[in-house]
């Protein structure tokens, strides 16, 4: 089942990209939903057509955030990852022999 409708260049098609819908009807086997757009990145006309008893209002809402204001604030306060941060996260990687469990550290 799908979760979300997505142009060709990638972008995920939202309700305000959506210039038309309907219903596409068929005697034989499955009805769809047809979803007429225009991509907000590439600006192209594309079409979606998705079975009507996969179709969710959600696949055309943005999907939240989940980071609340003390933890944006956090993150905000750390700044940017510099090079020198990534390159000595890689060399951590790998010289670890085992992935630590550390699900196992909170219980102690």
């Amino acid at each position: 089942m799908k979760t979300s409708l997505k142009c060709h260049c990638g972008q995920r098609i939202l309700k305000r990209d959506v210039m038309q819908q309907g219903y596409y009807v068929k005697q034989l086997g499955p009805s769809y939903v047809y979803i007429k757009y225009r991509c907000s990145r590439c600006k192209k006309l594309g079409e979606h057509f998705v079975k009507q008893d996969e179709w969710e209002d959600a696949l055309l809402q943005d999907i939240g955030n989940d980071v609340s204001d003390n933890e944006r604030g956090r993150f905000t306060k750390l700044g940017t990852i510099t090079v020198d941060e990534m390159r000595e996260f890689h060399r951590q990687l790998d010289s670890l022999s085992t992935i630590p469990n550390l699900l196992e550290k909170e219980t102690e």
